[in-house]
């Protein structure tokens, strides 16, 4: 196992310019160097982290994403969007390259800004993780109904640009039916996404968005569907002789259109 100091020791000098925004420090480049694949635990465990973003920005706001990015492309910086850092596929983890690396961490971004209950559609910043959101909703009523594995550490945009499949979407639906709409601020400008009805009229730039991986810019504020919050749960464990009296189960469950919210054989 390796130290953290001896970890740190190897961190690099910052490329980057000097930002009001931009922690350039060794502690938090390691802390925003990885996710949480296996082969990111083992690297980090062992010592073996040979790249690090240059700095880590932290907004609060729309416009200071857009400082950001202006800042960055002004630097030729490379820019990595970064919600909860639960990637297990590689999309935080900085590539070897003779261009610095700007990490952009929306985790001061958490606020509802606005509850729709007419139409039933929340506003809020793209950092908020999940257990926020859904405090922020059940305090009035509401539930997002979205809650994937990383439920605990990753964010409504992180679900937004991953196409986020939550464990009870068999009820509440994946994220793609619970994005109404949203701001994604990106090199080229601010992209808006109304909340719009279903429209015959060519391509929905949602589409677009809901995937992406970051490629296209930084989600900073989504709008969701919710719904009020059940009056109560229930879950139940059944055990079957067999595997096919377990699928004939499900599929006698699924084709009568039975109402639970998660089913899992």
């Amino acid at each position: 196992d390796a130290a953290k100091e001896t970890v740190l020791a190897a961190v690099t000098e910052s490329r980057l310019p000097a930002h009001p925004l931009v922690d350039p420090s060794a502690e938090t480049r390691l802390a925003h160097a990885r996710g949480q694949s296996m082969r990111d635990w083992v690297d980090l465990r062992h010592g073996r982290v040979k790249t690090f973003p240059d700095g880590v920005g932290f907004p609060t706001c729309d416009e200071d994403v857009r400082g950001l990015l202006k800042f960055a492309r002004e630097a030729g910086t490379r820019v990595i969007p970064y919600g909860g850092g639960t990637s297990v596929v590689g999309h935080i983890t900085p590539c070897p390259d003779d261009a610095p690396v700007l990490t952009l961490s929306l985790e001061k971004m958490t606020r509802l800004l606005d509850l729709d209950e007419t139409s039933r559609l929340a506003t809020f910043q793209a950092g908020v993780a999940g257990p926020q959101l859904e405090e922020q909703l059940n305090t009035r009523g509401y539930t997002l109904g979205h809650f994937p594995q990383s439920f605990e550490y990753s964010t409504l945009g992180g679900w937004i640009v991953t196409r986020s499949s939550g464990q009870q979407s068999y009820r509440y639906g994946k994220i793609e039916a619970l994005f109404a709409g949203g701001i994604m601020e990106t090199p080229r400008g601010r992209l808006e996404m109304k909340p719009v009805p279903a429209s015959a009229a060519g391509m929905d730039v949602r589409e677009m968005v809901l995937g992406s991986e970051g490629r296209l810019g930084v989600v900073t504020q989504a709008q969701v569907r919710v719904r009020r919050v059940p009056e109560a749960e229930s879950f139940f464990g059944v055990f079957f002789p067999s595997w096919e009296q377990g699928s004939d189960a499900v599929r006698e469950i699924v084709q009568n259109e039975i109402p639970v919210s998660m089913l899992r054989l």
